[in-house]
């Protein structure tokens, strides 16, 4: 079980918002990179929230910056559209590559990295809300959750697993920043169409919140918040998860 410290960037700073929204400084992401490492944590997933053109070069050079301060594997995501971005980002020293609304607009370049990189490297993001239109009661948004893809969430992550991604990193909007614990029906109903590594993301508020996750399917748990601004401490939910009986490393 790993449990995985998100940090949120835009223009080179973390920030955190409730639902994606009302976003807040929250630090250096090199310097939050390097305590994470010290304190246990497994990984560390990087999101560029806006990733504008503009803002592009700023990422790669705090990619590179937190790659040299850090020994546990890095997922950078964000404005990811083809396999040559995957090729710039593990340059960059990122092991892994998140990709959202680019799958999104092409399934096919899920194939074609998985083919060019190997699935280990592909982490499909999917940012997930319930929705009375889809037959899951769940559908897939993008643009930081402003607008809704017309996609059934549970549909779209079992085709995403299908051809290729290693990885999916499921992420519920309604439960974001709330502090209120993990959205566990949708953490079951994903568990149920896929079979590769499923990431829980959003609700995350206090240690007794992660083993019931793990329990309804997620093999790792990430949090952003409570993390940034000292609410928990990696200790603190490995410590949880042990004595749920979860074995954590």
């Amino acid at each position: 079980m790993r449990v995985i410290p998100c940090l949120d960037v835009d223009a080179g700073r973390v920030v955190k918002g409730v639902n994606f929204v009302d976003l807040r400084d929250a630090g250096d992401p090199v310097e939050m990179a390097k305590l994470y490492d010290a304190e246990g944590a497994d990984e560390l997933t990087f999101l560029d929230i806006t990733a504008s053109s503009g803002s592009r070069e700023t990422t790669y050079e705090v990619v590179r910056r937190t790659a040299e301060q850090v020994f546990i594997p890095l997922t950078v995501g964000g404005g990811v559209r083809e396999a040559a971005d995957v090729d710039r980002l593990l340059r960059a020293g990122a092991d892994k590559v998140g990709i959202n609304t680019g799958a999104i607009a092409r399934p096919a370049v899920i194939e074609q990295i998985a083919h060019r990189f190997g699935n280990q490297v592909l982490v499909l993001s999917l940012d997930v809300r319930r929705s009375a239109e889809q037959p899951s009661g769940f559908e897939v948004t993008t643009h930081g959750g402003r607008k809704s893809a017309g996609l059934d969430a549970i549909e779209w992550a079992r085709k995403g697993a299908e051809l290729g991604a290693g990885e999916i990193l499921l992420n519920s909007m309604d439960a974001d920043g709330t502090k209120q614990g993990f959205d566990l029906e949708l953490i079951r109903a994903v568990r149920a169409v896929v079979d590769v590594p499923l990431i829980a993301s959003g609700g995350a508020g206090a240690p007794e919140h992660f083993p019931p996750a793990v329990e309804a399917g997620a093999d790792a748990v990430l949090a952003a918040s409570v993390f940034h601004f000292g609410d928990l401490r990696i200790a603190d939910v490995k410590k949880a998860l042990r004595d749920a009986g979860i074995v954590v490393r």
